[in-house]
């Protein structure tokens, strides 16, 4: 996904919760300045892509992550795959869940995709210093300025798997996930990550198996076609 393409659904997603253009641009910016350009080639995310995301379910779902080609995870499900023995091929993450844990994984060569957006601006000033640089790879939701990339998602899960589509994944499988475990904030959260799997599917011709029972109740209407 283009930012073109992606912008639709970032202007709905900030008027749906409030957020600031501005502060996402802020936290861009400063991002921008601390890392460098990341060899997107370097990622081996070919064949099966698992991404692994951080519902309770995860530990039950290994044997799928491990029947993968490569494993992306989200957040803190990177550093929970890599104590039952899975270290993880990628980890994307805006820095909740285990920051400390994270910065270990990337310390023992695991590349991490580092999200900036308004409301993580303390969090990148405290942890992104202590980061291999060489390990990092800078991602915005906001238009992207060099060196960061944007391509779609909106949480870490859903934003793993447009990454992995952009350097293209033959197929993706979701171990990890429960939309109905989710509460509070995160339940809209999850609603959007739906809709942008949703619009993912139909543009890579396929069909996830995680929104099954689901597609009835997503609209794609008013967003570019898939």
């Amino acid at each position: 996904m283009d930012y073109e393409t992606w912008e639709p659904f970032y202007d709905a997603i900030l008027a749906d919760f409030g957020y600031d253009r501005a502060g996402d641009e802020a936290a861009r910016d400063w991002l921008a300045q601390r890392v460098d350009r990341f060899e997107l080639d370097s990622l081996r995310l070919g064949g099966t892509v698992a991404i692994a995301g951080a519902a309770p379910s995860l530990e039950a779902d290994l044997a799928v992550a491990r029947g993968a080609d490569a494993v992306v995870a989200a957040s803190d499900a990177g550093v929970r795959l890599a104590a039952a023995g899975l270290v993880p091929d990628l980890v994307v993450t805006d820095l909740d869940g285990d920051p400390e844990g994270t910065i270990g994984l990337a310390e023992d060569g695991v590349p991490v995709a580092v999200h900036a957006h308004g409301d993580n601006r303390s969090a990148l000033e405290r942890y992104v210093p202590r980061f291999p640089t060489e390990r990092l790879l800078g991602t915005t939701q906001a238009e992207p300025v060099d060196p960061l990339v944007n391509y779609g998602g909106f949480t870490d899960g859903d934003r793993a798997a447009f990454l992995a589509d952009a350097v293209g994944a033959d197929r993706l499988i979701f171990p990890g996930w429960d939309f109905d475990a989710a509460e509070g904030p995160k339940v809209e959260k999850l609603s959007w990550a739906g809709v942008l799997l949703h619009w993912l599917e139909r543009h890579r011709g396929a069909r996830f198996e995680l929104l099954d029972g689901r597609r009835t109740d997503i609209d794609l209407s008013g967003f570019p076609a898939p």
